[in-house]
């Protein structure tokens, strides 16, 4: 480049891009909470997003990897990792927000059919599962840090609590036999310590 000549920006293409992007899985998760997984479609969902099907298939191989990577990026912007210095209060605001979906009727009934689309669809299971697993590790990441802080007895089952934390989740989401109530968590969370011998106090 010649001496003071001013780089020009990139423009135009990369930014048209991310938004045809954000389109598609917003489009995603807008048809599945409207219409269940099975009535959506990868044409249902590129004529939402206003993009050709060919650009859907470009940057998702199938529906089922596309639905869960729109739903795993949808939580992760409503659900930001917690790191407040405790593991009481990590928890908690981890497991109010993870309540607070009883607020949202559309989302609690896409949740139920995903879980009964798992269990019909391998192939859908697996997508799933790696959707689970990365919301698990969100779980097993707050623990370790509490246990390396000396909150938790190097005893402590990790992975035990972390399906104890998300099993009366969706136990509860599922049965419906009790409210998921975000003003129960912290009990919640103190009942879930409590059985891990966790140390009181910072």
């Amino acid at each position: 480049m010649p001496t003071g000549e001013t780089p020009t920006r990139r423009t135009g293409g990369r930014i048209r891009s991310q938004d045809a992007h954000d389109a598609v899985l917003t489009a995603a998760i807008e048809l599945v909470e409207e219409l269940g997984y099975q009535a959506v479609t990868i044409e249902r969902i590129a004529a939402r997003a206003d993009v050709a099907k060919s650009t859907v298939y470009r940057w998702w191989k199938s529906k089922a990897v596309l639905v869960m990577d729109a739903y795993r990026t949808a939580v992760e912007q409503r659900m930001p990792e917690p790191d407040t210095g405790s593991l009481a209060d990590d928890l908690t605001a981890f497991a109010t927000a993870l309540y607070g979906v009883s607020g949202h009727p559309l989302r609690m009934r896409t949740l139920r059919g995903l879980m009964a689309e798992a269990q019909l669809d391998p192939a859908f299971a697996e997508h799933f599962r790696e959707w689970v697993e990365s919301r698990r590790a969100v779980v097993l990441a707050l623990l370790t840090r509490g246990a390396q802080r000396g909150e938790l007895p190097p005893t402590a089952d990790l992975e035990a609590a972390t399906d104890h934390l998300f099993g009366l989740f969706w136990y509860r989401l599922l049965v419906g036999h009790q409210p998921l109530d975000p003003g129960q968590a912290a009990a919640h969370i103190g009942q879930l310590l409590h059985g891990l011998g966790a140390r009181h106090g910072r």
